[in-house]
Formats: structure tokens, C-alpha cells, sequence
């Protein structure tokens, strides 16, 4: 009996990139496309017009990606994104404006009015 052993990628951690972007930059992209041409897709019937309200959109969208992350760690614009979302402040508690102080001790009934002798 043999030891049977099976080709493997030598890189498991490698991103997905389709056309050079990450998926969430792709399902934009397309996301994009697919609106604006839902919209503008029957404005014109030259295609001149069409390509002006779908295509260089997209194109610019597809650019400013490309252009904007470049020298980013990966799924930057998620991290960003989720940043611009969340509160500014961060709080331990959910409101920490109503803290009061604590109670104080009323230490009049501990001392006797009579002087020591």
C-alpha cells in the first residue's frame, strides 16, 4: 500500500479577484449598471444616450475603484463604510450623560455631641 497524495494550491489564502476587483467592488459595479440602465435604458432610442447615462457611470465608478484602492488592505471600502455608519463617540455604557453620584454617608449620628474628656 502506497501513500496516496493529492495536488494542492499552494496558496489558500489568496483574495478572489474577478477582472482584477474584489467581489463586493464587482457586485457595485454591476449593481451600478444595472439600476442606471433600469432607469435610462428606454429614455433614448439612439445609443449615444444610453451610453452617457449607463455606461460612463459605470465606467467612472469602475475607475475611482480601481484607482481609489489602490495600496488599501483588503475589503477597505466595507471597513470604511462600516465606520462612517457608526457612532462618533464610544461609550463602555449605552448612555453614560445620566451617571450620578453615589449616595453619601451621613456621618453626624456616628460623633456625640459631648466633648471627651
Amino acid at each position: 500500500m502506497g501513500l496516496r497524495s493529492t495536488p494542492l494550491a499552494k496558496c489558500l489564502d489568496k483574495k478572489l479577484l474577478l477582472f482584477g476587483f474584489e467581489v463586493p467592488d464587482v457586485l457595485a459595479i454591476f449593481l451600478t449598471l444595472s439600476i442606471l440602465n433600469f432607469i435610462f435604458g428606454q429614455v433614448g432610442q439612439s445609443a449615444s444616450v444610453k451610453f452617457v447615462f449607463v455606461w460612463i457611470p459605470t465606467i467612472l465608478l469602475a475607475t475611482t475603484l480601481r484607482c481609489g484602492k489602490k495600496g488599501k488592505p483588503d475589503h477597505f471600502l466595507i471597513h470604511w463604510l462600516r465606520f462612517q455608519i457608526k457612532p462618533g463617540t464610544y461609550q463602555a455604557f449605552p448612555d453614560a450623560s445620566r451617571w450620578s453620584c453615589p449616595p453619601r454617608v451621613d456621618r453626624s449620628h456616628f460623633f456625640s455631641k459631648r466633648e471627651v474628656a
